[in-house]
């Protein structure tokens, strides 16, 4: 049984669209990610501003956003608020996150 010539004009096309349609899914994906990231200097200047030791609470602070882009509001706790924030532990299994 032969395969039309339609048929597999059909079966070309819907593979470029589908082709097309994969890049402008993924496009919009990397568009959303560029666009969400917050302000680590300030959200960190908020999160240690009551800090005993600031710098060292605004280095780790700093380190953790660019890695999640998230950082947990007020100037304590919360940090369940970002997952990713909270699991992010020291080589010796302490919370690296202020």
């Amino acid at each position: 049984m032969a395969i039309s010539k339609p048929f597999i004009a059909l079966v070309l096309i819907s593979m470029l669209l589908l082709v097309q349609a994969h890049e402008m899914v993924n496009e919009l994906d990397e568009k959303n990610v560029t666009s969400s990231k917050i302000n680590c200097g300030s959200a960190c200047k908020a999160r240690c501003r009551l800090s005993s030791r600031p710098n060292l609470c605004h280095r780790a602070c700093g380190t953790c956003c660019a890695r999640c882009n998230c950082v947990p509001p007020g100037t304590s706790g919360n940090q369940k608020v970002c997952p990713c924030y909270y699991n992010m532990t020291t080589h010796g299994g302490r919370r690296k996150c202020p």
